[in-house]
């Protein structure tokens, strides 16, 4: 089957986003550990969304109810939306971004996007410079009730584009993003323009590895002529 859709990742794979993330954890940590929570529960060489999880497991078992946990996890949410909204101003494309996703639009692709960042600040990245237009759907982390690297993330984008696993290929920068893409028998290609290494990246589940998004349209081609389409 050839290829429809192209879905990517945000941050690392199509804008530079320059957020010290240690400082984001280091803040949600003592946040939460202001609230009442121990300080031995988190690290913050752990995501913001494993804290959350320890979050929810913890107050479930000290008899917290939904609307409780609800109620830190938007709280903490906000902290980092905050350094979002503040990282806005300085973040930069990509090399390569904009002329790969334009040349993806002429091949008539369908784009999706999915992220772990927030609604408002993506949409102030995407109308910064131009690109909301290209994309056939967003989905952020506010979308969805688990983001990835659960596969319910990439199948909200999935149905929102029309499109079966094997008609896409996934692009991203993380480990998340591979693991994504290869546990739904999607086309994982890893970009190393981001946090993770070749090495990491393959280990994943990336099936190839690109060094520059301006590799992907011949990429593609490649597949869909290697598929007869």
């Amino acid at each position: 089957m050839p290829i429809k859709a192209v879905i990517f990742d945000l941050d690392g794979t199509l804008i530079e986003f320059r957020i010290d993330y240690r400082i984001v954890r280091a803040e949600v940590k003592q946040f939460l550990v202001n609230l009442g929570f121990p300080p031995s529960l988190f690290s913050i060489d752990e995501s913001v969304f494993d804290m959350l999880k320890k979050v929810e497991v913890f107050m479930r078992n000290n008899g917290k109810n939904k609307d409780e946990i609800e109620d830190v996890k938007e709280k903490v949410l906000s902290i980092v939306e905050k350094f979002e909204l503040e990282a806005v101003r300085q973040t930069s494309l990509i090399p390569g971004a904009q002329e790969a996703l334009e040349e993806l639009k002429r091949m008539g692709l369908k784009l999706g996007l999915f992220t772990l960042n927030s609604s408002n600040a993506t949409m102030h990245v995407l109308k910064r410079f131009r690109l909301e237009g290209l994309f056939e759907a967003v989905v952020t982390r506010e979308s969805v009730s688990r983001v990835k690297p659960d596969t319910s993330h990439l199948q909200t984008v999935l149905m929102l584009l029309n499109v079966e696993p094997h008609e896409a290929v996934i692009v991203g920068d993380s480990i998340l993003d591979m693991k994504s893409a290869s546990n739904l028998g999607a086309y994982a290609v890893g970009v190393t323009t981001g946090i993770s290494t070749t090495k990491q990246l393959m280990e994943a589940g990336a099936t190839c590895i690109i060094t520059s998004l301006t590799d992907l349209p011949p990429l593609i081609k490649e597949i869909n002529e290697a598929t007869g389409a």
